[in-house]
């Protein structure tokens, strides 16, 4: 049975709404938090092995994740596949490889996030990757929030597709009315 994650999504109450500084920095009246979808073991399980299937034809060897928001599909996925799985973090506003993590020279790699949108997180995550040898074979997300297909380089897949409304905060209505802005994501707070 295919998995069904616009279920998934309304029955863990994963889509939010409101107005949110989304971790691009464009600001939403809807807010996917993945951490809601993925709170129940068996969902995150289920959703990493949907993730994998679709990905195991580009034989990757190490799955990375941008943290903190790809670490859990990330994991799931690499589980799946019988891969190991490594993260990049942030250190000092730049990402970065740390933890003793290690990638081979011209490994094949996936990028696995959670959702993507600008794709900022996921781009920066395969420089790190490209600076430690490996190379990046492709990419994917539980959710894709860019508006295009392909928003990469090299193949990419995604579960879902999203068309959400998103506004510069330049030009934010919500903004302009007053709502109060949420920063659920880890990159902004909520303060203007």
């Amino acid at each position: 049975m295919p998995l069904d994650v616009p279920a998934l999504l309304s029955e863990t109450g994963a889509l939010l709404t409101g107005h949110f500084r989304l971790s691009s920095g464009l600001h939403s009246p809807s807010y996917v938090q993945c951490a809601r979808l993925l709170e129940d073991p068996g969902n995150a399980k289920a959703i990493g092995r949907a993730l994998a299937e679709r990905i195991n034809p580009l034989e990757p060897r190490h799955i990375v994740a941008p943290a903190l928001g790809g670490v859990i599909i990330g994991f799931t996925v690499a589980e799946a596949l019988g891969a190991p799985m490594v993260f990049t973090e942030r250190k000092d506003g730049v990402m970065t490889l740390r933890r003793g993590f290690a990638l081979e020279a011209n490994e094949p790699v996936v990028i696995v996030e959670d959702v993507v949108t600008t794709g900022k997180s996921t781009r920066e995550t395969a420089a790190v990757v490209e600076s430690h040898g490996a190379r990046v074979v492709g990419y994917a997300s539980i959710l894709n929030r860019s508006g295009s297909v392909r928003p990469f380089d090299r193949p990419y897949e995604a579960l879902l597709a999203l068309s959400l409304e998103t506004h510069p905060e330049s030009d934010c209505p919500l903004c302009r009315a007053g709502v109060p802005l949420d920063a659920p994501g880890s990159r902004y707070s909520a303060k203007r």
